[in-house]
């Protein structure tokens, strides 16, 4: 019986809303909006709503998805003057019969809600994302990084990025200079540099310490505030400051010296209470 009622309330319909949809068709045309009405069910989202849209009422309206999860990024629009995952976003909790969408800001259109990218991606590529060694590449060291629980938190939260973009959307500096790094690629900087299997602290700091780097960020706060993710980047933009800084004036740099375990160690320890492996099943 509860799950009826619970397949009722969502297939409920609980309302008509307004889509106002900025569109766009294509180099030199200018962009107007479009006004849709969309029967609203419990739980719905707005990317629902568009896709509802396109099904029923204008097979020409565009838009990038994916997942439909949160999980890929890919339908970061600017909802309501707020930039969000569509996916992420219910409808009802919007509280509005008019919600009006646009493609994310500070990013060239392509076409309707579909912005360009491209910026965003080469921002991210110029900070080296990912393990840089001074000896062996990490593919080729035999056995496995030693990291610690706490080396990881240091971490941790600014990996859950996904690349959606919404931070440079949010960004007021992005908006006012736009070689500006970036919250997303400088978050990601600090991410990298501070790992303890990381030792290229330095490449990044030639690319990220300099007028258009991590200085030119005024400390809004407006990249946090948006993230879909809770990855923070204005907190991690300002210990990146803080590392560039002690390196400067005090020489301290973020350099780390990880042990490597070996793969097959001689007399492992093992803690109690382990079961042993299971016998192969095939040799």
């Amino acid at each position: 019986m509860a799950e009826k009622n619970l397949e009722s309330k969502f297939e409920t319909h609980l309302k008509d809303v307004t889509f106002k949809v900025l569109r766009y068709s294509g180099e030199g045309d200018s962009t107007k909006f479009e006004e849709y009405k969309v029967p609203v069910i419990g739980g719905m989202t707005v990317l629902e709503g568009l896709i509802y849209i396109k099904e029923n009422l204008d097979n020409t309206l565009s838009w990038r998805a994916s997942c439909r999860m949160g999980i890929c990024g890919s339908c970061g629009m600017f909802i309501n003057n707020f930039p969000m995952l569509a996916c992420q976003t219910q409808i009802m909790d919007l509280n509005s019969d008019v919600i009006e969408i646009k493609p994310m800001p500070n990013y060239p259109i392509i076409k309707d809600l579909v912005p360009d990218l491209t910026k965003l991606i080469e921002k991210h590529k110029s900070i080296k994302p990912y393990i840089l060694r001074n000896d062996n590449a990490p593919e080729e060291i035999e056995g496995e990084f030693y990291q610690g629980v706490e080396e990881l938190e240091r971490y941790e939260q600014f990996t859950f990025c996904i690349k959606c973009g919404i931070c440079l959307a949010a960004c007021p500096t992005v908006a006012t200079a736009e070689e500006f790094t970036g919250p997303q690629a400088l978050a990601q900087a600090y991410r990298y540099s501070v790992d303890t299997r990381d030792q290229g602290f330095d490449e990044r700091k030639e690319v990220v310490d300099n007028p258009l780097g991590v200085f030119r960020c005024h400390f809004a706060g407006s990249c946090s505030e948006a993230c879909p993710k809770g990855v923070d980047p204005a907190l991690a933009i300002q210990l990146l400051k803080k590392a560039i800084v002690k390196d400067s004036l005090f020489g301290k740099k973020l350099v780390h010296d990880t042990k490597i375990l070996p793969i097959k160690q001689e007399n492992p320890k093992k803690k109690d209470n382990i079961p042993p492996a299971p016998p192969k099943s095939v040799e």
